[in-house]
């Protein structure tokens, strides 16, 4: 769908699929709505375990989208070893290479991210804050573990999450700042201006189809798992 274009030597390349760009603005608003509605509690708590639901369904996509997406979406095209990591952040900033996708320390960011978000969301399931708000599949486990899951989600997981993403929101703003790199845009509009041609990942209707198809079948996993909890 998407080609290069060139203008005075910088080509305007197709980097993040619309739905990979559509799942990072939904987790972003979805965190926010998490840990604000934890915060309240009572009430707010019902929607708080509908948008874990979600954000367990949109996780379980990104996954199935790093192996089907486009591109630069795919893990095997930004996925790093710890060495290579390592190595990319000794390196002096004059000669950091900016990156076409996910820069290897960037990479290490993404599989944090997803592996949190993941791990908070199944907590969930089994967590019981033994007031008023237990989770669909508490249940079905022995209280230890019940009591295990409950105190990771309201506490280590939570505060890790948030860490995590205040360092994502401060790495975004170092590269905008000290390295006049803007990460944001490129994740707004899916495009990048590039000084070398690069491939450009598959964005078109069958693709979007496909991220749709896929987003469904995670969702209704999700909703039969948390379905099948005892009355």
């Amino acid at each position: 769908m998407y080609d290069f274009v060139g203008a005075d030597n910088l080509f305007a390349v197709r980097v993040w699929d619309l739905p990979t760009r559509l799942c990072h603005g939904a987790i972003a608003l979805l965190f926010f709505a998490l840990v604000l509605s934890g915060q309240i509690g009572g009430d707010a708590m019902v929607w708080h375990m509908r948008c874990g639901y979600a954000m367990l369904s949109l996780v379980m996509w990104r996954i199935v989208w790093g192996f089907a997406g486009g591109y630069w979406s795919r893990f095997f095209s930004f996925v790093s070893t710890p060495l290579q990591a390592w190595r990319y952040a000794r390196q002096p900033l004059a000669q950091m290479q900016p990156a076409v996708g996910h820069n290897p320390l960037g990479a290490w960011s993404v599989l944090a991210m997803l592996s949190f978000l993941g791990l908070q969301a199944l907590a969930g399931l089994f967590s019981d804050d033994q007031i008023a708000t237990s989770g669909p599949l508490a249940a079905r486990v022995s209280n230890a573990w019940v009591e295990l899951a409950t105190q990771w989600h309201t506490g280590p997981g939570k505060w890790a999450l948030i860490a995590l993403v205040l360092l994502h929101l401060g790495s975004v703003f170092w590269y905008l700042r000290v390295r006049r790199i803007d990460l944001l845009r490129p994740m707004l509009t899916g495009d990048k201006i590039l000084a070398n041609h690069a491939l450009a990942s598959k964005d078109n209707k069958a693709s979007r189809l496909l991220a749709g198809v896929l987003l469904l079948l995670c969702a209704l996993t999700v909703g039969l798992v948390v379905g099948s909890s005892p009355l």
